[in-house]
């Protein structure tokens, strides 16, 4: 009997497994190395290498032959791979010297080189587990951290030199603060000079931030976990930069505003990126090694906030900048000072900068997010021109174009060098078994991007069903995509007798700036506008299949926060809510996310998108999930709503996870939340 789609969801971490990525190209385009596990349902990530001109693909490094214990890992590794949403385990990064010869990587704890050539692998001597090891450009040095100092090891004599030690509790160097890495995409925490003998190393001190804790009630044996967590209004790490030489000397490199956001060192130079706490200032400087000294090459502003767009600085072979910002009404690439796409292409990032090409993600329509390359001032479509969701990378010629569409199962890499195809890089994931039945279409006055899904047998107005909304909602994050993958989950739920709704509202990308800052300083009404707006939108374009009087809605972390707030403001529309591990008082959440949109605490926007005011008009049945061990929307959100709906006498459930994170990692819990969220629905929309 094979199993069902929760206990295949859970156990594939949600088909990713057995999916290749983490693609390096050498730099003459003839090999590209990458990470995959063996199958679907392994969670083993191992090392391999496929081979541009024939084709052919092998294996470089597995971690069961080498004996790890997966489960031996640091603290602060775990820490990286809740922030990075990590689903695997074995050799989930992984780092090259400049030639792409030779490799490192971490692997419970230990630190491990590889020859790609020979696939020679060496265990190397350290004091301590180890944490984001990177091979220096020449291949001569490996840098990592252990014990928050920063190491260099001599691949060579193996002979280990500590460049920088903490000097108090709370100090580390070469690792990301939390903000950074949860907010800010940034998971680096140091940077190799192109000539390897010398380190751009953050200091992170995070002493000014105040303590929270994180206890295991299941476990009162168990002390609680001690976190320092920047909530909005509260101070943040204190981050600082300075160039580490491989001879002892130590430069710092001061910056004034509140976030260091990105860094690059190139052959054109050290540049960094910093942003202000109020979010409406982001500047790119060019910094001195030798002196620390810093020139601002580029500020941008904007009265809502600038956006952080990824892959950027770069630099074409002469030194011209590469930048993303929005200008005239887009989110637009820009060479030197001159914008190069038009206002109506999004621009979602920059992938690679291969000489004086540009390769990047990019959306015309907001439901697709094609691949472009950009030379000699035009811009060229590189992905197939069928509509998906797709991404890349590019260095010697040869390009890797990974992608999913709506109407194929799973994803795909093809390789192409110069312009002529070389095979595929095969995917192992395991097929859902799902008849997708989606269509997309613009809903309500505001032509939402939405997808309606259906049961797979059912007949277009042969019965009125139950309705789920299915959304994220949230700024920045989009669930309305030209991608198969996309609706896997919300396909069960139709399959269980739902229509499926899932609508992207105002502050989700693919539409441009103004759509975007629509949320600014009220994170509540905008997003709740237009779930009802899609949901009308919807039941307009299928009036014989939508049963109105019958609404749930479910979501998880912002969508959980607007999961309960549908059914507090909006009892006539919706009738039952799951939220999954809402944010419920935004005056607990993060610092960079939470005032990017209702700024400080102070300006006093914040108990307009609070649910509290609003729970004791709750009447619809309602049920709160959380995991009592996350530590990005803590236990408290969900805790003190429930006081609060207790104190006003209005009945809910609450289903508390134990020793469960932000990402329900745990295959049995993941597969009986799914199970336990229809149940309720159906009982409660019966």
């Amino acid at each position: 009997m094979s199993d069902s789609f929760p206990r295949l969801h859970a156990r594939t971490r949600r088909f990713t497994l057995g999916v290749p990525r983490g693609f390096t190209i050498a730099p003459a385009g003839d090999r590209i190395v990458f990470l995959r596990t063996k199958g679907g349902s392994d969670p083993v990530t191992c090392l391999w290498e496929f081979d541009v001109l024939s084709g052919k693909e092998r294996l470089i490094v597995d971690p069961r032959a080498l004996s790890a214990n997966e489960e031996d890992l640091p603290a602060e590794e775990r820490a990286r791979r809740e922030r990075s949403r990590e689903q695997a385990g074995g050799i989930v990064g992984y780092s090259t010297d400049a030639g792409v010869t030779a490799a490192v990587f971490a692997l419970s704890g230990g630190l491990y080189a590889v020859d790609l050539k020979t696939k020679d692998v060496r265990l190397l001597k350290t004091p301590g587990s180890v944490i984001d090891p990177r091979m220096s450009p020449t291949g001569v040095h490996v840098g990592y951290v252990s014990g928050g100092a920063f190491h260099i090891q001599d691949l060579e004599d193996e002979v280990d030199h500590v460049l920088a030690r903490p000097e108090a509790p709370g100090v580390t160097y070469g690792l990301t603060e939390f903000i950074a890495a949860e907010e800010m995409d940034r998971m680096r925490g140091y940077w190799w000079s192109p000539s390897g003998d010398a380190v751009l190393v953050e200091r992170a001190d995070e002493s000014p931030v105040q303590k929270w804790h994180i206890a295991d009630p299941a476990n009162p044996s168990r002390p609680a976990v001690e976190q320092r967590y920047p909530a909005a209004g509260t101070a943040n790490a204190t981050v600082e930069l300075f160039v580490l030489t491989l001879s002892g000397s130590r430069v710092p490199v001061p910056f004034e505003d509140e976030y260091l956001v990105n860094a690059t060192w190139d052959a054109h130079g050290l540049s960094i990126v910093t942003m202000s706490r109020d979010q409406k200032s982001l500047r790119l400087l060019t910094v001195d090694p030798a002196t620390g000294s810093s020139t601002v090459v580029r500020q941008d502003t904007d009265a809502a906030w600038v956006d952080i767009a990824t892959g950027v600085p770069g630099h074409l072979s002469d030194g011209t900048l590469v930048w993303v910002a929005a200008v005239d009404g887009g989110h637009r690439l820009i060479i030197g000072d001159q914008p190069v796409t038009p206002p109506t292409l999004q621009v979602r990032e920059v992938l690679d900068v291969d000489g004086d090409a540009v390769l990047f993600r990019a959306s015309g329509e907001p439901t697709e997010i094609a691949l472009w390359a950009y030379r000699n001032g035009r811009i060229t479509l590189v992905s197939p021109a069928e509509g998906g969701v797709y991404n890349g990378h590019t260095a010697g010629g040869t390009l890797v174009v990974t992608g999913q569409t709506l109407h194929s199962e799973g994803s795909t890499a093809h390789v192409s060098h110069n312009g002529t195809p070389r095979g595929n890089i095969v995917s192992h994931a395991e097929r859902p078994g799902l008849d997708l039945r989606v269509s997309l279409i613009r809903a309500g006055e505001r032509s939402l991007s939405t997808a309606v899904l259906f049961p797979s047998g059912h007949v277009p107005g042969s019965a009125k069903l139950p309705v789920l909304m299915d959304p994220y909602g949230g700024p920045h994050a989009q669930r309305v995509l030209s991608a198969s993958g996309a609706y896997l989950t919300s396909q069960w739920f139709a399959d269980q007798g739902f229509a499926v709704i899932v609508a992207d509202g105002r502050g989700t990308p693919g539409r441009g700036p103004e759509f975007e800052r629509a949320v600014l300083h009220d994170l509540a009404s905008p997003v709740l506008e237009d779930q009802v707006d899609a949901l009308h939108g919807a039941a307009a374009q299928f009036p014989d299949d939508l049963d109105l009087s019958r609404v749930g809605i479910r979501g998880w972390s912002f969508g959980g926060f607007l999961a309960a707030l549908a059914v507090f403001r909006r009892p006539d529309v919706f009738h039952a809510a799951v939220a999954g591990a809402p944010v419920t008082d935004w005056r607990l959440y993060d610092t960079c996310y939470t005032e990017r949109y209702l700024g400080h605490p102070d300006e006093g926007h914040y108990d307009s998108s609070s649910l509290f005011a609003d729970a004791e008009k709750l009447d619809r049945p309602l049920l709160l999930i959380h995991g009592l061990a996350d530590d990005n929307v803590v236990a408290a959100h969900t805790l003190r709503l429930s006081s609060t709906l207790l104190a006003a006498g209005r009945p809910h459930n609450v289903l508390p996870l134990s020793g469960v994170t932000h990402m329900t990692p745990q295959e049995v819990v993941a597969e009986n939340l799914l199970l336990l969220q229809v149940d309720f629905l159906k009982k409660s929309l019966a």
